[in-house]
């Protein structure tokens, strides 16, 4: 790209108005990584509505818009706080949404039609790994339900109906739930009770009795541990080391009509998930900045502790956890495998969300665009990994990696009949 000259004496509006177009073609040159900014690869559209739920692993779309690394793309993202799931859902799929901070599981199920509309999905990138948690009821720690066997042991002792609540039908919190029970023993199809709550009011629904357990993100895991109320019995680290969460969805014709407008974005929230993982300072500011009433609307210390790694469960244990809430870690979190995706319909499979197999694969390859993921990323010299699988050993020792998906969801004892 030529940069205008500048005339050795010019008159002022002369000077001004040819140093604006300096300005406006140095733009594209000038940013991070050599960013598209300018001519055909300009974002189509300048400003972006992301949706997002009150939740701690907000923080990169949120911080994305206020430290203003959307700029350096040529766009300006606008967070929109939802208050349910299915309200995000159903913004996406009519278009009020460009896009959303979202459950990995929730893309998936939008896309094969289950628990809602049907339309094709598109995953941008992962958000975030590790960091939600099951709460129980202080009441029933009390008895002794501390954890996954003592819950299935007061629940053989005292038999009732066991109220378990989750936040979206396909979602992640209702699979980490899932599993952590049916690897106690608790299958929570029969044994137990399970409802759909929005995130933000577990905790108040657990002060009033209405359910005994759930699965959410932080801050409300440790905010239940504030108030008294309830008890950590289970972090999902514990359940899958370095999981995915969430995820940038958006529909698949918003990225046919916008792929620029789509990288930039990837790229704005790339850059705000490594400033938060750089060091305590941005981790603290980023604490501070979310639990503004215009975000999550908690006090900091509900937010500060957990993602630092500052664990405690409610009864006096305390540890410091190598795994928690993480948003960038080096790249790591942020490519979207196409495993990730796929274990999530293996799930939807294993609970009869899904009546049959579906093709595992051709729907992750349809759904986690990689290709953009692999632009952005190649631009902000980030590294990407040589596969579009991982393998991991879950709570239970099984290993996941992507490889027979049907013969992996038909595998587990305990599932739905």
């Amino acid at each position: 790209m030529t940069t205008p000259s500048i005339p050795v004496n010019p008159s002022r509006r002369d000077f001004i108005q040819r140093a604006a177009a300096v300005t406006a073609a140095g733009s594209a040159v000038a940013l991070p990584g050599g960013a598209w900014a300018a001519g055909s690869d300009a974002p189509e559209k300048k400003e972006v509505r992301i949706g997002f739920i009150p939740l701690t692993d907000c923080a990169s779309v949120v911080m994305a818009s206020v430290m203003k690394f959307d700029e350096k793309y040529g766009i300006k993202i606008i967070p929109s706080k939802e208050s349910s799931w299915a309200a995000v859902r159903d913004k996406l799929v009519n278009g009020e949404l460009d896009a959303a901070h979202v459950l990995y599981g929730l893309v998936y199920g939008v896309h094969l039609g289950v628990s809602g509309p049907k339309k094709d999905m598109a995953v941008l990138m992962t958000l975030s790994h590790n960091g939600q948690a099951i709460t129980l009821s202080k009441k029933l720690a009390d008895k002794g339900a501390v954890d996954g066997a003592g819950l299935a042991k007061v629940m053989k002792a005292e038999p009732r109906e066991y109220t378990f609540a989750q936040t979206f039908p396909t979602g992640t919190h209702a699979m980490w739930l899932y599993y952590w029970l049916a690897s106690n023993g608790i299958n929570p199809m029969t044994d137990g009770k399970v409802i759909t709550v929005p995130s933000p009011q577990m905790v108040a629904n657990m002060r009033v009795g209405n359910m005994d357990g759930f699965c959410v993100g932080e801050p409300w895991n440790h905010r239940a541990i504030i108030d008294g109320i309830g008890v950590t019995a289970a972090t999902t680290q514990d359940i899958w080391k370095d999981h995915p969460e969430k995820v940038l969805g958006t529909t698949a014709e918003f990225v046919q009509k916008n792929p620029n407008t789509a990288r930039a974005m990837i790229m704005a929230i790339l850059e705000a998930g490594r400033w938060i993982d750089t060091g305590l300072q941005n981790k603290m500011k980023m604490a501070e900045v979310i639990a503004e009433k215009s975000y999550v609307n908690t006090s900091v210390d509900a937010i500060n502790q957990r993602i630092l790694g500052r664990y405690q469960n409610g009864m006096g244990k305390t540890w410091d956890d190598p795994n928690h809430m993480k948003f960038f870690n080096d790249g790591a979190v942020n490519y979207p495998y196409l495993s990730d995706g796929m274990w999530f319909l293996t799930q939807h499979r294993r609970w009869g969300l899904l009546k049959s197999d579906p093709d595992y694969l051709a729907v992750a390859k349809a759904i986690n665009r990689t290709d953009l993921y692999k632009q952005a990323a190649s631009q902000l010299k980030i590294n990407v990994p040589k596969s579009d699988m991982r393998s991991s050993k879950m709570i239970d020792g099984v290993v996941w990696d992507g490889t027979n998906p049907a013969k992996y969801a038909a595998g587990f004892k305990i599932r739905a009949a």
